[in-house]
Formats: C-alpha cells, structure tokens, sequence
C-alpha cells in the first residue's frame, strides 16, 4: 500500500502529465496526497425540498416533475434560451437555461428529475436558473466539491480520486490501533477515506471526516512530544546564577504577580541543566518586554549573548529603544540590525556581534541571514511568534549551539490549544494587567453613525490625543473594502478636515515609514491611517482610540491583537 500511496499521480486513468501539473498547483503529486486531498464542502441532494421551502439565495435541491417539453426562446441580444415547467407536488416553477441546445433532449415531459440550484421569487412566482439535474431514481446522495484551480473542476478531481480508491487493498495499513478505534466508536482509515469523498448522506461525511482529524491530531501529539524529548536535552548554557534582583532595582516600576512568576519559571529553566523552550503568552500591555528583558539580563551576566528577533523593521526599532533604557545603564551593549541598515553600519555590528561586543542583538529576519554569526549566542526570543514559522524560529536557534529559547505572542490562546499547538514548549501566561491600565472598551458602529464615530475622533484629538484608523486594503481598486490611500484623501477633505493625518502601510519604503512613525509618536500626526502593520504593538500611549473599518474582514485574533 505504501507505494500505491508514493505512486504518481500522472499515473492514475484519466490524469495524464498535462492534468497532473494542474494537480501539482492544488499541493497533490501523488496518488497518497489525492486520497487526503479532502472536499472543501458537500452539495446535499438527500433531502430534497420544494420550492417554496428552499432557503433564499442558496442553492438546494428540488424534487419535481417537468409538466412538459422545453420551450425554447431568444432573447433580444440573440441568447438561447430555454424554458420548462415543473412541479414539486405543491408549487410550479419556471426552470430556465441559458445557451444550451441540448435541454429539450435532455429534459423529458412526465419524468421524475432532482433538480440543484438557487430558487428565486416573486410574488409567489418560483424560478430556478440554470439549475442542474439528475434524473430522480439515479442522482447522488452527497457530491463532494473540491477546492480548484483554472483548467481543474471538482467534477475532474471527483473522477480522479474515485479511480484512486479503486486501487486501494481491501486492508490498508491504519495508524490508528483497533482499541483505540472501538473506544471513540471511528471507522477504519479505508472506510474514512471512501466515506469522506464518497459518503451516503451528511452523517457518514462527519464521522468520516471526524476520524481523519483525530488521526492527524494524534500524529501532531507524538510528533510534538517528540520536539519535547528534544527540548529536555542538557543544555550546553546553563546559568550559573540568577540577577533578577538585580535588574528589578533598575526598574522605575513594580512587576505584577504574572510577571515575577514568569521570570520565575524561564530563570528556572535555564538554571536546570535543560535547554528552556518557553512560549510567553499575554495581552499586548501584560508586560511581556519586561519579563524577556530580565531573562536576557541574567543570560548576558552570566557571559552569554541574546537575540530578540521582531516581524517588522518598527517594531524591531521599538524594541531595541527599549532594550536600550532598560540594560545599556547596566554596561550591556544593545544592537540593532535590518534589512534597510547601511552597509558599513551593518559590516561594524556583525564584526562586534562576532567579537562577543554586542551583548544583545534586536532584529527582523536579517537575524537570521548566513552573514550574521554570534560570539556565544545563549539565548533566543521571538516576538509575535503567529508572524514566524517554525523553520525561522530554528534558523534563529541555529546560530547558536542551542540556545534557550523564549517565544512570545499576544494572539489570546486557550491553554489546552497552546498545548497542542505549542506543544514543544512549556508555558507561561501573563493573566494580569500592570497598575493603571484601564479596561479597553469595545464598540460595534454601522456606517449610518459613521459621523458620530467622527465626532468622537474629533473631541479626542481637540482634548490632545491620537487616533488610529484601520483599515484592510492599501489603494482604492483592489476591492469593494476601505482602502488607506482612498481614506485618507476622504478624512483631509470631508470627514476630518483640518486634522493632521498620515498613512502607514507595508509597502511603504522603510525610512518613510519610519519618519511616519516617529513624527506619531512625537503626536506632530493626529490620525493614523494604516493596515494591520499596527497590530505588532506600536508604541505611542497618547494614541486611545482605534477604529478598525470593514471589522468583519478580521479574524477575532487579529481585531484582539489590534
């Protein structure tokens, strides 16, 4: 079976090398990726409905008699049309094709058909437009719809993975052990796959598609628990020696009980004999700089270098400020590269990084380019991990023999996910906000209170405060949604008028985005209109209103990371 599963799919009856290069652009090369190369959705002709049932502008399907012979017609462009009457034992309706010669052939008066569409109506008046149909004794249960791509329909994916289960071996090689089957009521992996391509109505689909998760989030465990065994490995930096007393009195402000127990856990690690693989999870304002740069202070004291490695060239520069204040008044050298550095700037910093000069290095994925090599790198942190891979995570971690490693991220993630997600790493959660943070209040406001919304903005900015405004594309014309070239131009001469703002996106060049920025934070700029290149934790804290357009384009992570 396991060459069967490797065997081509060129190979199969009705691919060929031309169909099979299309496959290759859907991630499917072989005969195995096909067979769990799952439909996206399932068109549902089991339950058959009538018309005047049918949901509104979805597609169902009707079970009806045609009450006669198609009737054909032109309209006055000269498209051919065709039209037919049937009846669902309740209602007639009007079905009607478009530029298809064959209906009247096709199409039998006094017969039974299922017919699949989108009925429309008015006035009690039922159409169906250009609806498929399958006579009624011989029209499937549930037909898989595929994902797809131009020259490749679901019809021709369809084909293919039917021919491919028909070479499966009555007994297939199953991951999952018979006890473990029977206890969680699954099927067999033969009858999975043939279930979830082929099921006889929506249940069996389910189940079928239900034993083939937990299958691959068995796989995911063992292989995450392998990770883990790894993670445990003696590290070749352990500390000798804990400083966080020592950094706390350079401190202007007091940690919380979150934080303290977060330094607690990661000095703990590195001070075990064990390589420390921890993900800090927190709200943006928990605290989780802090908490690295107690780590990284007590990681340079005991002879080692640190990374902290950032998913944009702001945040990255954000962060080595910070940095800055925070260690450079203890005699630790902060470092800051990117992809926009110059070139004789850039050749000093990797001279002094391989000289054991620099202690700390902030960066963007230039960290983690072949020409950037460490002294005793003993220590790695990665902020906004969801932004990096696990690939550039062990780039980074490559550059050392090793290093203890802490991940951070702000995307709110439930405890028992992050286990399996991040199941390579322990976890620390920063549940407490510091002193004097306030409660961010949250509002949902549809366009027609679009001027108050602007009200609002406008009384804040009058008090001496910044806004953001957030919204999904970049220039008008990419799409019906708010654009921020478009919008900006909108606020300066309608909306907002007299009120400084600028525009922030990605494909802006480094060093104006940088001057946007810092002419922000300065408060010299009023409004912000960005896309989502804020959600990395900009600083300014003058700034205490964000409104995010098009809101429901969002995933509920990233509005929480906004």
């Amino acid at each position: 079976m396991a060459s069967l599963f490797r065997r081509k799919i060129q190979t199969l009856k009705g691919v060929g090398e031309k169909r099979a290069g299309l496959f290759r652009k859907l991630g499917v090369s072989s005969v195995g990726a096909l067979l769990r190369f799952y439909p996206r959705a399932y068109e549902d002709f089991s339950h058959p409905c009538g018309v005047r049932e049918a949901p509104e502008g979805e597609p169902c399907a009707v079970r009806a008699v045609l009450k006669g012979p198609p009737a054909v017609a032109f309209s006055k462009s000269g498209m051919l049309l065709c039209h037919a009457l049937a009846d669902d034992g309740r209602d007639t309706f009007t079905l009607t094709f478009f530029q298809n010669p064959y209906i009247p052939k096709l199409l039998k008066s006094g017969k039974t058909y299922l017919f699949y569409g989108k009925v429309s109506a008015n006035f009690l008046k039922f159409e169906m437009a250009a609806p498929e149909f399958f006579p009624a004794d011989s029209a499937p249960a549930v037909r898989p719809v595929y994902p797809q791509t131009q020259g490749l329909s679901s019809r021709v994916i369809a084909g293919a993975v039917r021919e491919a289960l028909g070479l499966l071996p009555e007994k297939v090689r199953d991951p999952l052990s018979p006890d473990l089957l029977s206890h969680y009521g699954l099927p067999g992996l033969r009858e999975a796959l043939k279930n979830v391509h082929f099921p006889p109505d929506m249940e069996t689909a389910e189940l079928a598609r239900k034993r083939l998760i937990f299958e691959e989030l068995v796989i995911l465990v063992l292989g995450l628990s392998l990770l883990r065994k790894k993670n445990v490995a003696a590290s070749p930096f352990p500390l000798k020696r804990d400083y966080t007393g020592e950094f706390l009195s350079l401190l202007p402000f007091q940690l919380t009980g979150a934080q303290s127990r977060a330094i607690r856990e990661g000095i703990a690690d590195m001070m075990s004999g064990r390589r420390m693989a921890r993900l800090l999870q927190g709200d943006v304002g928990s605290g989780k700089t802090a908490v690295s740069a107690a780590l990284c202070y007590s990681a340079i004291k005991n002879g080692l270098q640190a990374a902290l490695m950032a998913p944009t060239e702001i945040l990255a520069r954000q962060h080595a400020d910070t940095f800055s204040k925070l260690l450079e008044p203890a005699g630790m050298a902060v470092g800051l590269l990117t992809g926009s550095a110059s070139a004789p700037r850039k050749k000093k910093l990797l001279s002094d990084l391989e000289n054991g000069k620099i202690d700390l290095l902030v960066g963007t994925h230039a960290l983690i380019s072949e020409k950037v090599k460490f002294h005793r790198l003993g220590l790695v942190v990665t902020d906004e991990q969801h932004r990096f891979g696990v690939a550039q995570r062990a780039a980074l971690s490559a550059k050392g023999n090793s290093p203890h490693m802490l991940v951070m991220s702000a995307t709110p993630i439930p405890r028992t996910l992050a286990l399996i997600i991040y199941g390579d790493l322990d976890l620390s959660i920063l549940d407490e906000l510091p002193p004097g943070r306030r409660k961010i209040m949250t509002y949902a406001v549809t366009s027609d209170k679009r001027q108050r919304a602007f009200g609002f903005l406008r009384k804040k900015i009058e008090e001496g405060r910044q806004c953001y405004i957030v919204c999904p594309a970049v220039e008008e014309g990419q799409s019906e949604l708010s654009d921020v070239t478009g919008y900006l131009k909108l606020l300066r001469s309608r909306w907002l008028p007299g009120c400084s703002a600028e525009a922030l996106y990605g494909r802006m060049k480094a060093k104006e985005k940088n001057n946007v920025m810092e002419r922000f934070a300065e408060g010299k700029i009023s409004i912000l209109v960005s896309t989502t290149v804020v959600e990395v934790g900009i600083d300014v804290p003058n700034a205490t209103v964000m409104l995010v357009e098009n809101a429901e384009r969002y995933g509920l992570s990233q509005l929480h990371r906004l």
